[in-house]
């Protein structure tokens, strides 16, 4: 079988793949009690999930250290940078509030021994923290574009990069935004999805 990450024209150490291998593994063993992902994602783990959000890595600066992502779910891609970046000396902080998807994070940021802070609460609570803190913020199937903007604007004032995985609509979501917020934005094509777009924002100032 195609090795899905090479597939997408993306690349790991050996041992950034033995981790995501156990990130797999434990996630499937997981699944059958805690329901974490989709179930019908399940045979697509390494193109759908972990591929998918490898791929945010490459369109970060070299030199980012702080991570901020929201809404981290299962794992992705917060675990996924957190494991692919460890060998650079990235640190991830995972926003979540579902306990037992808290549970499986901290599970496999022990497992896997990567710079991973799991922080069990609303995103709101955890945000303003991060504002001239975090080199970048990303958020995967979390909310619109608009929104996610409400949320992380502060941060995205104070130089913080904006990584935003988008669908077949992201052009839509764009224009919405554009509404309420004045900012740059770099519309990516995905490695994995020749439908979705990757969403790099910066530079944003409210229009009101």
């Amino acid at each position: 079988m195609t090795n899905p990450i090479t597939a997408a024209g993306l690349d790991v150490s050996r041992e950034t793949f033995e981790r995501l291998e156990l990130l797999e593994r434990e996630l499937r063993r997981w699944q059958a009690i805690k329901n974490l992902v989709g179930p019908a994602t399940l045979d697509s783990i390494w193109d759908r999930h972990i591929a998918d959000s490898l791929q945010l890595l490459a369109l970060a600066p070299e030199d980012a250290r702080t991570w901020l992502d929201l809404g981290s779910g299962a794992g992705f891609p917060g675990l996924v940078l957190a494991i692919a970046g460890a060998e650079r000396g990235l640190r991830v902080h995972l926003v979540e509030s579902n306990s037992r998807k808290c549970a499986f994070l901290r599970h496999i940021a022990r497992l896997t021994g990567v710079s991973a802070q799991v922080h069990e609460a609303r995103l709101e609570a955890v945000v303003p923290g991060f504002v001239g803190q975090a080199d970048v913020v990303s958020a995967r199937a979390l909310a619109s574009l608009v929104q996610l903007l409400d949320w992380t604007a502060p941060m995205l004032k104070a130089g913080t990069i904006g990584l935003f995985p988008k669908g077949r609509d992201a052009g839509i979501e764009l224009t919405e935004a554009r509404k309420k917020w004045t900012f740059d934005a770099e519309i990516l094509p995905s490695s994995t999805d020749s439908e979705a777009r990757i969403l790099r924002i910066t530079s944003i100032e409210s229009q009101s």
